[in-house]
């Protein structure tokens, strides 16, 4: 026995009245139209919730903070069981002619394939969500599997649609892919790129949200604040964004500063240049004298003969930054000397800070500099400036004034 239509249950209540067939067609239409209404704002309002708030309070710190993607599933969620319910039921439902009701299933089709694309974003999006509260998900971005995932989905979507349109199998739009493929290429080409490349990073861990990263040929010099399927945005220290493709984070060299971050130290590498005409071998006073004023110097045991103000110099600097408390001793340290140039001799620190806040590394690199030039004239060293065109004119000047009072006699009377 099949489920009869419901007009035959409306008939007996509009017999014997004018126009019966019509009100009973305009109650049974409004009937149909009014439950899909009541079957969405039942799920919407007291179905899921319901479930989401039960859900919640099992995990209210983890799934609290998937609020926002738990309400636009719900919603979509109930508006596909809407699409679902009226799809099942409008042919004993609704009265109206054959095109009407083949255009309303074909509509009802459509908005049903829509909504089903937009659940499976909503759950790519919460499976995101609960992705990113792990613990190695900074290390291991999905941000561009994500993407490609609901691509894929609204390109399945679409060709579904376009087959019911035109009322042909699925495998038909398929087949036609062939010859519009170097098309689809060209289309697609840096979103085929970036999908490579977001898989090449993800699985060599290349770059994670958080990374301070340097790609010189974009200008980009700061933290990864996006990494995307097509794109990654970087924002500069001076608080500019950067926009980089991700297919170029691939194809050209950048540099990541990361293993900076989680080695031991920050490397400080400055020189200082020295004028070679200040270099003297120093006396056995002399080197008694600089173990008094410095300390770190005075039980450096054998010293090489004979001792140059230079060696004793570098020698000092090391002990220096062997006793600094913000300098990691685990990691390289020295004090050397580099090539010499036209312009002096360079005495280059090379040491690592403990701390690799950018603020705090500039600050103490710059303390150690000011120390050592600070001592440099106690070893009788000089360090080597170029003369500028003020000094000159001073020196000038200075000069000047010399001969002038050279000119006059004791008593102020001309030579």
């Amino acid at each position: 026995m099949g489920i009869a239509h419901i007009t035959d249950l409306l008939a007996p209540w509009f017999d014997g009245l004018p126009k019966e067939t019509l009100l009973s067609a305009i109650s049974a239409n409004s009937i149909g139209f009014m439950a899909v209404v009541l079957v969405y704002l039942f799920t919407r309002r007291l179905v899921f919730p319901t479930i989401q708030n039960t859900l919640t309070k099992f995990s209210p710190s983890r799934l609290g903070m998937l609020s926002e993607h738990l309400n636009k599933l719900t919603g979509r969620l109930a508006a596909m069981l809407s699409c679902v319910a009226f799809l099942a039921f409008y042919p004993r439902v609704l009265v109206a002619p054959e095109w009407v009701l083949i255009s309303l299933r074909s509509v009802g089709q459509i908005v049903l394939i829509v909504v089903s694309g937009f659940v499976v974003s909503s759950l790519v999006n919460l499976a995101h969500g609960i992705y990113s509260q792990l613990r190695f998900a900074k290390d291991v971005p999905i941000q561009g599997i994500v993407q490609v995932t609901k691509l894929m989905t609204f390109i399945i979507c679409s060709i579904l649609i376009i087959s019911l349109l035109l009322d042909k199998s699925p495998t038909y739009i398929l087949s036609g892919f062939g010859a519009i493929a170097a098309v689809t290429l060209l289309v697609f080409k840096d979103t085929i790129l970036g999908l490579v490349a977001s898989i090449q990073i993800a699985a060599n861990r290349l770059v994670t949200i958080g990374d301070w990263i340097q790609v010189d040929a974009f200008g980009a010099d700061g933290e990864v604040i996006d990494l995307g399927l097509n794109t990654v945005r970087v924002r500069n220290w001076d608080n500019t964004v950067t926009t980089i493709p991700t297919y170029m984070l691939i194809t050209d060299s950048f540099k990541n500063w990361r293993a900076m971050q989680e080695s031991a130290g920050r490397r400080i590498k400055r020189a200082l240049l020295l004028d070679m005409h200040s270099i003297i071998t120093l006396t056995e006073i002399q080197v008694a004298q600089l173990q008094s004023t410095f300390p770190e110097i005075a039980n450096m045991g054998e010293l090489p003969e004979p001792l140059t103000n230079i060696g004793l110099y570098r020698r000092y600097g090391e002990a220096y930054l062997r006793k600094h408390k913000d300098i990691s001793q685990d990691c390289v340290l020295m004090v050397r000397e580099l090539a010499p140039q036209h312009h002096g001799l360079p005495i280059e620190f090379y040491c690592f800070s403990v701390n690799k806040q950018w603020v705090f590394y500039e600050h103490l690199q710059a303390d150690i500099m000011d120390h050592m030039l600070a001592v440099m004239s106690e070893f009788e060293l000089r360090p080597y400036q170029s003369v500028s065109g003020q000094l000159q004119i001073n020196t000038l000047q200075d000069e000047a004034q010399s001969r002038k009072g050279n000119e006059h006699s004791p008593d102020g009377r001309l030579k």
